[in-house]
């Protein structure tokens, strides 16, 4: 009987082992469940009031996207064109799943008082890389743009390093755009510019993403519902083993 228990010590270690694995899956995706909801309840709130001027400058260090993220705003200034950044992307799937490859056109605007916001002002096919393809667009003199805030994106594990020498962006970062074009003053978010037509039609503007698939529930569920099983598969196993049937 002895032999048998010992004969159990191998698989309930890793039984335990892979149960901490799948209750901490399990776990997480409770988290990201919470983060989720907290989320699209901050969009809803703030996505459709009207805009309010931009922070002023001396806000700026105490943003927070928790607190700001996705609150319409209006600001005011002039467009460095020759210091616009081209991130790659894609469009929004349409009705059909369909996307577009090609590229958001983040552009510095200087304000009045000389700062800086970084202003995505949309999506351009691959086609029109080269601004000359959409001079229309590139509007000169004094501009209005309404928008939203939005924190620098996250550089994800798979994301490639920018390369602003060859002119090659992944990332919506206004501090990295900042540096390589010797920056001051920028603010720490992006305004993400709405559907108001540009001329010429380019940049698309007004993709905000604004819903967001939340399956996390299933997910954790799944994890929970494997954790389970592999307990009962290691009782039933044990049992057998016990009983000197295996």
């Amino acid at each position: 009987m002895a032999a048998r228990w010992r004969g159990l010590i191998l698989p309930g270690v890793l039984t335990l082992l892979a149960l901490a694995v799948l209750l901490s899956l399990s776990a997480w995706q409770f988290s990201r469940k919470e983060w989720k909801e907290a989320l699209l309840a901050r969009i809803e709130a703030r996505i459709d009031a009207e805009p309010v001027p931009l922070p002023p400058e001396a806000d700026w260090p105490a943003w927070r996207a928790e607190n700001d993220e996705y609150r319409p705003v209006v600001v005011q200034g002039r467009f460095l064109h020759d210091r616009e950044v081209l991130v790659h992307g894609n469009t929004p799937r349409d009705e059909h799943g369909r996307v577009g490859a090609g590229y958001y056109v983040l552009t510095p605007l200087v304000r009045p008082d000389g700062s800086i916001v970084i202003v995505n002002r949309g999506f351009v096919p691959l086609v029109n890389r080269d601004p000359a393809t959409r001079a229309a667009g590139q509007v000169e003199g004094e501009v209005v743009v309404r928008g939203v805030m939005r924190e620098p994106q996250e550089r994800g594990w798979f994301v490639p390093a920018d390369d602003p020498a060859r002119g090659e962006w992944f990332t919506r970062d206004p501090a990295a755009i900042a540096a390589a074009f010797g920056l001051s003053r920028v603010a720490p978010f992006i305004v993400e510019a709405d559907g108001t037509p540009n001329p010429g039609g380019l940049p698309l503007g007004g993709l905000t993403r604004v819903s967001f698939p939340n399956n996390h529930l299933e997910y954790a569920l799944t994890w929970l519902g494997l954790a389970i099983g592999l307990v009962g598969v290691f009782v039933a196993f044990a049992i057998r083993r016990l009983k000197g049937k295996t």
